[in-house]
């Protein structure tokens, strides 16, 4: 059985930018906080991980033979998995509440096609970039825009939201990760460079005709 539909507000388009500071930050200018639920959890689950390797276990590698585990070991285990279930429990809260808001209160979202498995490889954002998950963004609204019927706009992968001024539409050759601020040298515009990147992918279907709400996920060209 379907999801009841909400009807969203007609011509309202919004950008979003899935981030690492902020969960995701909108083309309104609202900064979505990140939970980051498995930062949280280290330090207890570093402890708790610590304290399960020290219990006797199930299976002795050593001697290769099995031998009956202790209770002690047992609950050390389910602290464990409780952790990291609290874990998962609160990063995906953070994304549905997140995403259905915006396929009920926008008629079109564009997010961008980001490359995850290839932002990992990065070892310093490696483990920032796994604890707020980006690409349930794209997975989430993929479905959440049928129910509600919104409509899904995906930009393209090389689409560069972060380094084209918003406001001029003039792309700078290059911009560090270090660079939070996106400053044109041309039109003189200085903003938070993931609202610009935001307004930027918001722009891109500023002029599509949106006759058919659902799940129609497409890539949308620079203009």
């Amino acid at each position: 059985m379907g999801r009841p539909a909400h009807t969203p507000k007609a011509g309202r388009i919004v950008g979003v930018d899935a981030g690492i500071k902020h969960l995701a930050v909108l083309s309104t200018g609202e900064l979505v906080p990140n939970p980051a639920p498995f930062k949280a959890a280290l330090k207890k689950l570093g402890k708790a991980q610590r304290r399960a390797a020290r219990r006797i276990g199930p299976y002795d590698q050593a001697r290769r033979r099995k031998r009956t585990a202790s209770n002690r070991w047992q609950r050390a285990q389910d602290t464990v998995a409780r952790l990291h279930a609290t874990v998962a429990a609160v990063r995906a809260d953070s994304w549905h509440r997140l995403t259905t808001r915006l396929a009920q209160q926008f008629t079109t979202v564009v997010v961008e096609d980001l490359h995850v498995a290839g932002m990992v490889r990065n070892r310093k954002l490696a483990r920032a970039l796994t604890d707020a998950a980006p690409a349930t963004l794209r997975r989430h609204l993929g479905y959440k825009t049928g129910w509600y019927g919104s409509v899904l706009y995906v930009a393209d992968r090389w689409y560069p939201s972060s380094k084209t001024c918003s406001g001029c539409r003039t792309v700078k050759p290059k911009l560090s990760l270090a660079e939070r601020t996106f400053n044109c040298t041309t039109c003189g515009l200085s903003l938070d460079r993931d609202i610009n990147a935001a307004r930027n992918l918001a722009g891109l279907v500023r002029h599509v005709d949106l006759e058919l709400p659902g799940d129609q996920k497409q890539d949308v060209e620079p203009t």
